[in-house]
């Protein structure tokens, strides 16, 4: 999602606010909820990241790298060697900002933030092949194989399934952590019946059962970059599991650097 300073200032207010709001009822552990597991990353490999990607969607098939970047007039889908500079860009045209992505074999699905829009491109050349509406916002979109169904976030606590040839809703799956709701789930990464989710404006990322939509475990990748990088960046957004390895790809918006990292177990 978009990080405005308007938006980034609404939501510290937000967050002040619910700090004193009222009792949320008891502790879920008390009913029965079972507590995440504690992960955090091991950093394996540092490669070169476009410090001005607004990085949306990240996704790594065989050694393809797709990153969607947002921000109006800005927004592109672009395509080259893992590590290496796109060979390939398609821009998305104004008034659209562009969110998540997603391939599903011969296509790349593209997410609008507020247009309602979903752009069907070609993965080989990245051309545009259609458009399609739906409701509400877009922000991260991942594919399940086993399943044939995409999964995409709108900011919410909700995960929603789709039919990844007309992007209908399938149905949907409420996402909680110790027995409550874990709202701004943003960019996404479907891994068999695993879905790894970044947390919006934190250093979080969750893994989530998709059945059910317990999260199993919380990732802490905190500390990726030094303070003086963190200065110029923003929030942390991009994932892409590397096939055929334990391994993933993490950046974030306006990064200098990816990172593949394993996660792992904190205190390892």
């Amino acid at each position: 999602m978009c990080a405005t300073a308007l938006t980034m200032l609404t939501a510290a207010t937000v967050v002040v606010a619910c700090a004193g709001g009222p009792d949320r009822g008891p502790d879920p552990a008390s009913d029965g909820a079972v507590a995440p597991e504690e992960w955090t990353v091991e950093v394996v490999e540092v490669l070169p990241h476009d410090p001005e990607a607004f990085t949306q969607g990240l996704e790594v098939v065989g050694n393809t790298l797709y990153e969607g970047t947002g921000l109006v007039g800005e927004s592109t889908l672009r395509k080259g060697q893992l590590g290496g500079e796109p060979t390939l860009t398609a821009e998305l045209p104004e008034p659209l900002f562009g969110e998540g992505i997603t391939v599903v074999g011969s296509r790349v699905w593209q997410l609008t933030w507020q247009d309602g829009v979903a752009v069907e491109r070609d993965s080989d050349t990245l051309a545009e092949r259609r458009r399609v509406r739906y409701d509400g916002e877009g922000w991260g979109l991942c594919y399940q194989e086993r399943a044939d169904q995409l999964v995409m976030s709108d900011g919410t606590d909700v995960l929603t399934f789709r039919d990844p040839q007309g992007f209908s809703v399938l149905g949907t799956v409420a996402v909680t952590e110790g027995g409550r709701p874990v709202s701004d789930l943003n960019e996404l990464e479907c891994v068999g019946d695993t879905v790894y989710a970044n947390i919006w404006h934190s250093d979080r990322i969750l893994r989530i059962e998709a059945a059910t939509g317990i999260v199993t475990a919380s990732i802490d990748a905190s500390g990726l970059l030094t303070p003086e990088e963190a200065a110029g960046a923003d929030v942390l957004n991009g994932i892409a599991a590397l096939p055929g390895t334990d391994r993933f790809l993490v950046t974030g918006k306006l990064w200098p650097k990816m990172f593949v990292v394993r996660f792992v177990p904190r205190g390892r």
